[in-house]
């Protein structure tokens, strides 16, 4: 018989909701053991939606003794004695965008709340002396150490990253009320905090020296987020349920589920990590949507890219050594780490010689996203012209109509205002490196931009195009080039016909001049 319908925890960050519903739950207690016996202080970094708090909850209900959540689970068999603990629970992210008064404010609520449990001494006024105060008086009514859970501790101060002044104040506030959880050692049984960045000004890395990070360490690559072996064996009924949906077989669902919203990886070697907000509610609609990338804002980080004038062909391919992982946010000179905490870009390769790791974008749900989300910067017309536009070009170079194409993107380019302050040829090789990378969606595409020309690589299913781009040169100079390359022979082995496209691009006015195309 066929199972009821499956419930997917859309959004929903509550162990306890999850097991009491019946909701869809990837066990991740085992890590929850592990993790809660090999440390007393512990930090996890994960990009937004990734199961942190999901996690953080799952540590609220084991420390509470909820044994009957875990029936079923890996905990079930690792956890004996099942002590209820006192636990403070503070979800930080509940104070994002606020200001000096705003944060002193959710500060006050959420320790209000547990004072209405544990009582609150008179002399206690500023949030730190409040908090200590709660941790002693838990601890000395309940005969137990104390457990906190904080949850995306640098909420309040990721909107203010780039406000010099702001962040300076919200930054003591933070630092004051973590301040107790090193005088209160003694009282405390387990501390855990996750975040996305690492703020290392805050005094809560140096101040709890003895905090162990475990973002990049191996045994916990896979605590948040799905890994394939996961998706393969606790969620085969999904996948099978979304390849009859789709009309198409499991192996090519699997297949479309890698390519779009897996390829995450937090250390290495790692299993391969998707995206669990992505993928769950890829499941609920069955469909393959931009899930992740479309339900957060990019706006700070497009205010990042442009800070560290970073061009969208170069946020991709990057090398970093391990140091560079634990850069302090505010200090930072470049913005991988940034890129990286955030989930723009993954781990994909490391070389223990020199220890230096490879980052790209994880996925096609990401570099689309990312693209859409800079094309504005670039092309100065309506984003849903230019994803329009982008469609009827793929439909003319699916249909091997290469000329239709580039004489639609020639009308294209011509049509809209070129942005001025960018007569460069640097600004035309991105926005052709973004048009290209959006065709993603439809053909395979792989674009370099070297100085001074970009060269595209686009693969359909019956043709492998291989495109040249000059800017003011002539086409005859772009197909000299391509010659040059041994293109051909080099693509050979794809056992497709190769086309030659030659173009260039004429920066008086603004778009593409002439083109050639050889067979």
């Amino acid at each position: 018989m066929e199972a009821l319908q499956r419930l997917y925890p859309i959004g929903i960050q509550t162990f306890s909701e999850i097991r009491e519903k019946n909701y869809l739950y990837i066990d991740k207690t085992e890590y929850v053991y592990r993790m809660t016996h090999f440390a007393k202080y512990v930090f996890l970094s994960r990009p937004r939606r990734f199961g942190k708090s999901l996690l953080t909850s799952t540590l609220h209900s084991y420390f509470s003794g909820r044994k009957d959540l875990f029936q079923g689970l890996a905990m079930e068999r690792l956890e004996k004695e099942w002590i209820e603990y006192p636990v403070l629970h503070f979800d930080m992210s509940t104070a994002k965008h606020v200001d000096k008064e705003q944060l002193l404010q959710e500060l006050n609520l959420k320790l209000s709340e547990y004072e209405g449990v544990y009582g609150k001494g008179q002399e206690e006024i500023n949030p730190n002396q409040r908090l200590m105060g709660l941790i002693k008086r838990a601890y000395e009514q309940t005969g137990r150490q104390v457990v906190v859970l904080i949850d995306e501790y640098d909420a309040p101060l990721l909107d203010v990253v780039h406000e010099k002044e702001n962040l300076g104040v919200l930054r003591n506030i933070m630092r004051n009320f973590y301040s107790p959880l090193k005088a209160c050692d003694p009282y405390l049984k387990y501390v855990f905090l996750t975040g996305i960045t690492k703020f290392s000004q805050l005094s809560i890395f140096s101040e709890l020296n003895n905090i162990k990070n475990i973002s990049m360490d191996e045994p916990y690559a896979a605590i948040c987020g799905i890994t394939e072996d996961e998706m393969l064996t606790q969620m085969k009924e999904d996948v099978e349920r979304l390849a009859v949906k789709l009309n198409i077989s499991s192996e090519e669902v699997l297949l479309k589920l890698k390519e779009n919203y897996d390829g995450y990886h937090f250390t290495y070697p790692s299993p391969d990590i998707y995206n669990p907000f992505s993928l769950l509610n890829a499941f609920a609609d069955g469909k393959f949507g931009s899930y992740w990338f479309g339900s957060g804002t990019p706006t700070y980080l497009i205010k990042m890219l442009e800070k560290f004038g970073v061009e969208p062909s170069e946020i991709g391919n990057n090398h970093a050594e391990v140091s560079a992982f634990d850069a302090p946010t505010e200090t930072m000179t470049d913005i991988i780490p940034l890129l990286y905490q955030s989930g723009y870009i993954t781990i994909k390769d490391y070389d223990e010689s020199i220890d230096l790791y490879t980052l790209d974008i994880p996925n096609k749900e990401v570099r689309l996203g990312l693209m859409k989300s800079l094309l504005p910067n670039y092309v100065a017309s309506k984003t849903r012209e230019t994803t329009t536009m982008v469609a009827y070009l793929s439909r003319d170079i699916r249909n091997d109509d290469m000329d239709s194409a580039l004489r639609r993107l020639q009308t294209f380019l011509s049509t809209i205002p070129y942005c001025d302050n960018t007569r460069y040829e640097g600004h035309y090789q991105q926005m052709f490196y973004i048009i290209f990378s959006l065709l993603g969606s439809f053909v395979d595409v792989e674009v370099r931009t070297p100085r001074g020309r970009v060269d595209v690589v686009l693969r359909t299913k019956t043709t492998l195009y291989v495109m040249e781009l000059k800017l003011d040169k002539t086409a005859g100079e772009a197909m000299e080039q391509i010659n040059l390359k041994n293109y051909p022979e080099r693509f050979a082995l794809c056992g497709l016909p190769v086309v030659k496209v030659a173009i260039n691009f004429d920066s008086e006015r603004g778009t593409i001049g002439e083109w050639i195309i050889e067979k």
